[in-house]
């Protein structure tokens, strides 16, 4: 289990660097564009090491048909709505509203799956939820200047995280019977084909790549790094740590996020930030320390 939690630590804090490298990324690759490119390059580099083996178990139709919604919901849809919502709003609101995601893992998992948090486990997931939002309001002064402003850019952000959390409620289930390559691999594949259509339609529209050396670096470290390998990891560790309780790990993304917009864009530092850190940091220690199951 400890493998587990370092994978699914690992995992968000790579999840964090992503913001920043999609912002950048988008001022030459169009969002619709952007999403196609990282699935199908996910796809391809996973394909080769997913092959089925004899040994493994064949997928039934329910579990085809959540792969299917994986790749559509979890996906084409949130990584749509996230490069939309990032191309209006910021990389540091991007990675703050996350927020979002483990909220609501935390709320449909007992309704979906049947899985709770312990009392510890629980107050963990507060301190975490309470360290996110100081960092995310600023202060209560911050609130309007950090959120309003975007609003239509966060609106899309907001929608994003609920797609993103679709994605782990229909994979639990799945990912108990059959390998987390494979079924990272077929996701992919489905969201790649999902977002075809919007994909045609973005480039209909005249907005088109310029394919730059910084953009052609960012699509590969989105598609191999953070799509390829962080959800392989990610799906390895959901298969063997309950969906509530993977997604406390979540909740590193947004002090991560922040650290990495002001070492990185130069964006300000608060002290709400640090504080809002400090009770993330002590929330995995409340719900993953000794003593705990």
């Amino acid at each position: 289990m400890i493998v587990a939690y370092l994978a699914l630590l690992g995992a968000n804090v790579l999840y964090a660097t992503s913001y920043v490298a999609t912002r950048v990324t988008l001022g030459s690759v169009p969002p619709a564009m952007l999403a196609f490119a990282r699935l199908v390059l996910g796809s391809l580099v996973l394909a080769p090491l997913a092959r089925r083996r004899a040994s493994d178990p064949a997928l039934a139709r329910a579990d085809r048909r959540a792969i299917a919604w994986m790749g559509i919901l979890g996906f084409a849809g949130a990584f749509v709505l996230a490069h939309w919502g990032i191309a209006w709003s910021t990389a540091t609101n991007a990675a703050l509203l996350i927020v979002v995601e483990p909220l609501s893992l935390m709320l449909l998992s007992p309704l979906y799956l049947g899985e709770r948090l312990s009392r510890r486990e629980a107050a963990g997931a507060a301190l975490a939820v309470g360290g996110t939002a100081v960092v995310v309001v600023n202060g209560i002064p911050g609130v309007t200047e950090k959120l309003v402003p975007h609003w239509q850019g966060d609106l899309l952000l907001v929608l994003s995280g609920l797609a993103y959390a679709s994605y782990s409620l229909l994979g639990r289930r799945v990912l108990e019977r059959h390998a987390a390559l494979g079924v990272t691999t077929r996701s992919l594949v489905w969201g790649a084909v999902a977002l075809l259509p919007i994909t045609a339609a973005e480039w209909a529209s005249g907005s088109r790549p310029a394919w730059t050396a910084g953009a052609v670096a960012g699509t590969l470290y989105l598609a191999v790094v953070i799509t390829a390998l962080g959800y392989v990891v990610w799906n390895w560790a959901l298969r063997r740590v309950p969906a509530p309780r993977a997604a406390i790990f979540l909740n590193v993304q947004p002090i991560v996020g922040a650290l990495l917009g002001a070492a990185l864009l130069g964006e300000p530092l608060t002290p709400f930030t640090i504080a809002g850190g400090a009770l993330i940091v002590a929330s995995l220690a409340v719900a993953f320390g000794p003593g705990a199951r």
